[in-house]
């Protein structure tokens, strides 16, 4: 009974009817309210910058026209980085040459210098003893030490006598060596037979005279007592001339 009551006497709730509406129709009648709200608030959004000073055309050209700027500067900035690299190895060129050309002019001093000791020698050639005593001489015989241990360059000049100029000597010649090593006597003799780049370059050929420097290396342990020069002429087994020197 009480249900029966609430449902059909007059404090029953009320009852209220409403068509049914598709879902496409609501989307329909929904959605151009959305799109004219998201309308007005970029409206709103636009309005809003261009009255804080804030132009969007302009800000785009001026972004467009930044870009182009940063484009020419990557292009000039790869420009000149060639430039530079070019430069550079135009300098390291340069340097090398400047280099290569400072050795030259050192190596021709030196050698204008020797050319100069040599032309001051041969100008007193005619009162040396050489053109009287024999057919050939060894002159201004030096041994001197070079800069690394061991080593030693033998300087000379040999001349022949007035009677045999014009003819071609054609010889070789030895250096004999006396020296001490590990408290022994020591004997060595250069050229080597064994080397014959080594005997090639004691060779001699010459018709007046031949300026020699030859550098030889020993043992840095070896002390030299005296260096014996002998010339050979070509065919014969005795020396020509020979020239001792003492270094001890």
């Amino acid at each position: 009974m009480r249900r029966f009551r609430r449902k059909f006497s007059i404090s029953a709730p009320r009852l209220s009817v409403r068509p049914h509406i598709p879902w496409y129709i609501r989307w329909a009648i929904t959605i151009p309210f959305i799109l004219a709200a998201a309308a007005m608030v970029w409206w709103a959004y636009g309005s809003g910058l261009e009255l804080a000073g804030f132009h969007r055309g302009q800000a785009s050209k001026e972004l467009e026209e930044l870009r182009e700027q940063v484009s020419a500067l990557q292009e000039e900035n790869a420009t000149l980085s060639n430039q530079a690299a070019s430069f550079e190895r135009q300098a390291q060129i340069e340097h090398a040459a400047n280099v290569e050309t400072a050795t030259q002019v050192k190596a021709l001093n030196e050698e204008i210098t020797r050319l100069k000791e040599n032309l001051t020698f041969f100008q007193n050639l005619p009162l040396t003893k050489g053109d009287h005593e024999g057919e050939l001489s060894i002159l201004r015989l030096k041994i001197e030490k070079d800069a690394l241990p061991g080593e030693y360059h033998c300087r000379m000049i040999l001349v022949q006598s007035v009677k045999q100029r014009g003819k071609e000597f054609v010889g070789n010649m030895q250096l004999v060596i006396n020296g001490e090593q590990d408290g022994k006597k020591t004997v060595l003799q250069l050229p080597r037979e064994i080397e014959p780049t080594e005997v090639a370059a004691y060779r001699l050929s010459f018709k007046y005279y031949q300026v020699v420097d030859r550098a030889f290396k020993l043992t840095p342990e070896m002390r030299i007592e005296s260096v014996q020069i002998r010339v050979f002429e070509r065919g014969t087994r005795e020396p020509k001339v020979t020239q001792s020197i003492d270094l001890s």
